[in-house]
């Protein structure tokens, strides 16, 4: 009798474990169905923006060819922009601005050029070609040249701005910094204190006189100073002198790579006065000024992209601002 009475409790304990096991699976399977469901929305959302911003680039890109239509058929201030490192392959490079400066100087309605620079500087030799060019299409072309300064023009922009018949920049503007310069670092203490042994081979007595981990050649550092650098240096200033004339009121300090504000560039004579694009614009123009922008034309995808990741950032920027 004692064990008929005790056989239903493990039946009764078997089905609350199946019970348990059932509850268990049923919320396994509604985990993963709310997973299906949230990866899909994932999906949409970054769908939905991935458009919307195609939307709005190919609303900014029509826009902007539309305006371009416009203004090719009407008088207008060509502007060539000249920002960013000038360095070979990049856009403040010759191989970049060379063919827009010629498209700005041989555009019959373009009534003069400007020269918007922010810019910290960069290769000499680049410089030197840009600064050729406006030269040579200054006296071809026969139209006025004015550089607009924003917050930087330094160094090889500097080389650049001095071809124009004016520079013009706001009381803050960075001027200057008329100097050469090249960078190197030495390891050779931290090197030894760390075990490192230096087994670079090299033919030619000062061929590594630049290697950071070779002990420090004086004799090609010297010659490389007085044979580069220097006749790099003599060949800025003479563009600055050919290029500002009687303007620029020559001191112990002007040509050792100093910068000054714009306030105090304009006193030396190295600007020829303070403003910006708008006021520039209005004082070549009667009404509103009429500029328009010679850039390298891109393709719709390279213009979707950039306009993406422009707004993508901008964005950014001002929400992560707004955390502060």
């Amino acid at each position: 009798m004692e064990q008929e009475n005790q056989s239903p409790k493990p039946q009764a304990a078997e089905m609350q474990n199946f019970d348990r096991l059932a509850g268990a699976v049923e919320s396994l399977v509604k985990q993963e169905r709310w997973s299906r469901r949230f990866a899909n929305f994932l999906k949409l959302a970054i769908a939905g923006y991935i458009i919307f911003f195609i939307y709005i680039a190919m609303e900014g890109i029509g826009a902007s060819k539309e305006l371009k239509t416009m203004q090719n058929g009407s008088e207008h201030l060509a502007v060539v922009r000249l920002e960013g490192p000038i360095m070979a392959q990049s856009e403040a490079s010759a191989e970049y601005m060379l063919p827009l400066l010629q498209e700005a100087f041989s555009d019959p309605m373009a009534k003069a050029v400007l020269i918007k620079a922010n810019s910290p500087g960069g290769s000499p030799v680049q410089s030197a070609l840009i600064n050729d060019e406006i030269t040579r299409l200054k006296k071809l072309y026969n139209k006025p040249v004015i550089a607009v300064v924003e917050d930087l023009c330094a160094s090889g922009c500097y080389y650049i701005t001095v071809a124009a018949d004016k520079i013009i920049a706001n009381k803050g503007s960075l001027i200057g910094s008329i100097g050469v310069r090249m960078d190197s670092f030495g390891f050779t203490g931290l090197m030894e204190k760390i075990g490192v042994e230096n087994r670079s081979m090299h033919a030619g007595e000062h061929k590594t006189f630049i290697n950071p981990f070779a002990e420090k050649d004086e004799a090609g550092r010297e010659f490389f100073r007085t044979q580069v650098l220097e006749k790099t240096h003599q060949q800025f200033i003479q563009a600055v002198r050919d290029g500002r004339g009687d303007r620029i009121k020559e001191t112990d300090e002007t040509y050792t790579g100093l910068v000054w504000l714009g306030e105090d560039a304009l006193n030396n004579g190295m600007i020829d006065g303070l403003g910006d694009m708008g006021s520039v614009g209005r004082e070549l123009m009667t009404g509103e000024p009429n500029f328009r922008y010679y850039e390298v034309e891109k393709s719709i995808f390279e213009q979707l992209l950039g306009d993406i990741s422009t707004q993508t950032s901008s964005r950014l920027a001002m929400y992560f601002t707004t955390l502060h």
